[in-house]
Formats: structure tokens, C-alpha cells, sequence
């Protein structure tokens, strides 16, 4: 089901004043009408219902009214480190992330990124803020219930370290490095036989990771993964790995149920 993602908490009497995209998506894009009403997705990650009150020129008030959230089956965080590819395929990447139930996306440069434009200019900047906007539609379309953020581009020192950061705070993380045969023996099964605190998916760009970059990730604890015996282009690699890992999970949950 559709919702709408609230950027802002609302003021105390929960009223909440929308202009700029956030008036166009719903006054435009969804055509909603004063007395509508539009499930709607707090920053805390708590449902609400937004009452719409009064729609002007180029604003909309509403009331924002918290709702009971249904009982839902409970997955564990999956975080998509993502090796920028060229052109927009990350486009593609971050909306079927957000989609897919993502809880971070974490894009970084690798050795065979190729990040830059035919200038030669870095359009990292815009390319970010077009990834927030991205994430948040694909979040309001698909109905997502999970708090999904999009992190600033990075190196691969930085994406190791941010990892490393990660560990910490998760000991019970699985770190899976999404690679091709010959390295990769095991499949997700293997990996997935109990459930994780959370998932970690290290996908790379076009031509894979380099041999230092697959030797880096694997000392700091990444275990290689294998999709099979197809190459995947890595946007279809990334969905791939994250549909397996939700469905693994989930099923094993359904199962564990079933059998008590």
C-alpha cells in the first residue's frame, strides 16, 4: 500500500505544514483533496494518517494522526554496501533497494568505479540528493515499513572502516561478499542457517572487485558468497543478493512457526 514519508515530526497539535515536493507529490502526483486522508510514515518509523485540512497555491495542512501499527514479521537490518557503477544504474539500485525493505544504503568507490562525468567532473553532490529523493519515492510506493537511509558516497578505505564501525555496534553481524566463482564456494544457505543480527551485502561495479579489494574485505571478515553459475550485472546482482537474503530469512521464521 502507497504512503507518504514525513521528512519532520509534527508540531505539538500535530498539525503539519507541506510545500516544495512534498506539496507536489501529494497535491499533483497523488491528487489528493482537502478532507483525504494519506497513510503516512513518521521519521521515528511509527504509522500515522495525515487528515488533509487545507490545501493552498503552493502549500498543504494537515493533521498528522498516530495509528495503531499492525504486527509484523521482524526482519533483521540488511545493509547494501554498493560499489558505484557508471551511468544510472545506481539509480536503479537505490530504488529497488528502498523497495525491497533495504535499511541502509552505503555507495562507495571502487578501483573500477567509474563515478565521473564526460568532463570529467565529479557529480557526487548531486547524485547523493538525487539518491535521498529516490529512496523516499521508492519507500512511499512500495509501502516499505522499514526506516531505509541512503549514506554519502565514500572511499573504499571508507566504506572498510565504516564497516568496521558497524561490527562493532552489531557483533552479530554476517558479512557476505557477493563474488563469483572460483572464490565463492558456498551460498546463501550455508551463511543463513541461523538468523543474524543483521546482513551485510557487498556488491561491486562493473568487472567486479579488484584482487586487493576481494583480499581487503575478506581479512576484515567478509565471507564470498556465490549467485551461481550466471555473471549478473551488478543491478541485478544487488536485487538478486537482498531477495534472497529477505526470503531466507523470512521462510526460516515461517517455518520455525509451522513446526511449533
Amino acid at each position: 500500500m502507497k504512503q507518504f514519508i514525513l521528512c519532520h515530526e509534527p508540531c505539538e497539535n500535530g498539525e503539519v505544514l507541506l510545500a516544495g515536493e512534498d506539496f507536489h507529490y501529494l497535491a499533483r502526483v497523488r491528487r489528493i483533496r482537502a478532507g483525504d486522508t494519506v497513510d503516512c510514515r513518521l521519521p521515528s518509523g511509527k504509522s500515522a494518517v495525515l487528515r488533509i485540512k487545507c490545501i493552498e497555491k503552493n502549500t498543504l495542512t494537515a493533521e498528522c494522526i498516530p495509528t495503531e501499527t499492525k504486527a509484523q514479521t521482524t526482519l533483521p537490518p540488511i545493509i547494501l554496501f554498493q560499489a558505484i557503477p557508471k551511468g544510472s544504474k545506481m539509480d536503479i539500485i537505490v530504488r529497488q533497494a528502498g523497495e525491497t525493505g533495504v535499511s541502509v544504503i552505503a555507495p562507495f568507490y571502487s578501483e573500477r568505479s567509474i563515478p565521473r562525468r564526460a568532463d570529467g567532473s565529479d557529480a557526487a553532490p548531486e547524485r547523493f540528493r538525487r539518491w535521498q529523493r529516490i529512496l523516499v519515492e521508492a519507500r512511499q510506493q512500495s509501502g516499505s515499513q522499514v526506516t531505509a537511509s541512503v549514506e554519502e558516497p565514500q572511499s573504499f578505505d571508507g566504506i572498510i572502516k565504516y564497516w568496521g564501525r558497524l561490527k562493532e555496534q552489531r557483533e552479530k553481524t554476517l558479512a557476505l561478499l557477493v563474488h563469483e566463482v572460483p572464490l565463492a564456494k558456498s551460498g546463501f544457505h550455508i551463511y543463513l542457517d541461523t538468523i543474524p543480527e543483521s546482513v551485510v551485502l557487498a556488491v561491486g561495479p562493473e568487472g567486479g572487485f579488484s584482487t586487493a579489494e576481494v583480499t581487503a574485505f575478506m581479512e576484515a571478515g567478509f565471507q564470498p558468497v556465490t549467485l551461481g553459475d550466471t555473471i549478473l550485472r551488478t543491478e541485478s546482482a544487488a536485487l538478486y543478493s537482498v531477495a534472497v537474503v529477505r526470503t531466507l530469512i523470512f521462510e526460516r521464521r515461517m517455518w520455525t512457526t509451522m513446526k511449533q
